[in-house]
């Protein structure tokens, strides 16, 4: 038997639970630091690829487009070809389009008999408020006007875009060929060779501000060449179309 005097020990002192609590509470802290870091890390994560996927569909609408350009030189009323940078930046075309093309089924087409296929598009960064700027899409069938619900409600490519630029493959006055940012609508050659957009769009910074996201750039080769009069009209060395030059831009406001 044990002398009277011992004693077993039955449970922990006041001392040994606050070190255990202490040590639970600073793994509790570890685990929700880590945790609070991988949800913010996703959502960054999201937001950027969501960015990224936006931008590869804008540029991937614009390449759609521009591989049915079409234009004919006895026709520049109808087919001529420009583009604006700037505060107000631009694109536009005559180009046959496929039935898989954003908002091909919205109204077009659905008059018996006709074939609206043909029409021209506008690529256009314009003001949606907030400070804010969209790039927008409108849609014009070829010999007809721009549609009332159509410049009221485009279809919205890309919201909060800081840059919209296009820049062609042209000739200068040294006859070296160079990227220009501007568009001569002058030329003989009504559709350049190739063309180059970059697609800027904003994120929100810690504060909620916006700034400057990454930037996406595409270079299209155009597939397509203005079709001489001689062939449009089927009379070799005939009369010319009186002039290229296509007429004044007017493009819808809000």
């Amino acid at each position: 038997m044990k002398a009277s005097g011992s004693y077993r020990r039955r449970g922990f002192t006041l001392l040994e639970i606050m070190v255990a609590m202490m040590i639970f509470s600073l793994l509790v802290a570890a685990v929700y630091s880590t945790y609070s870091l991988v949800i913010k890390a996703t959502q960054v994560g999201q937001v950027a690829a969501e960015r990224a996927q936006r931008e590869r569909v804008v540029l991937r609408t614009i390449g759609d487009a521009l591989m049915g350009i079409e234009s004919f030189q006895a026709s520049q009323k109808y087919y001529w070809f420009n583009f604006q940078n700037g505060s107000a930046p631009f694109l536009s075309f005559a180009a046959h389009l496929p039935e898989s093309f954003p908002h091909s089924r919205k109204s077009f087409g659905t008059v018996p008999g006709l074939d609206f296929s043909s029409r021209r598009v506008i690529f256009q960064l314009e003001d949606a408020g907030n400070g804010e700027r969209n790039l927008v899409l409108r849609q014009i069938p070829i010999l007809m006007e721009l549609e009332e619900d159509e410049k009221k409600y485009p279809c919205v490519l890309a919201r909060n875009v800081r840059t919209f630029n296009i820049e062609c493959w042209a000739t200068n006055r040294l006859n070296h060929a160079e990227w220009s940012s501007e568009w001569d609508e002058t030329q003989t050659n009504t559709i350049p060779a190739m063309l180059r957009v970059t697609l800027v769009l904003n994120q929100k910074n810690k504060h909620g501000m916006d700034e400057r996201g990454f930037s996406a750039t595409r270079i299209y080769t155009v597939p397509s060449a203005m079709m001489p009069v001689q062939i449009q009209r089927g009379n070799y060395g005939g009369p010319g179309a009186g002039g290229n030059n296509p007429p004044p831009i007017q493009l819808p406001r809000r």
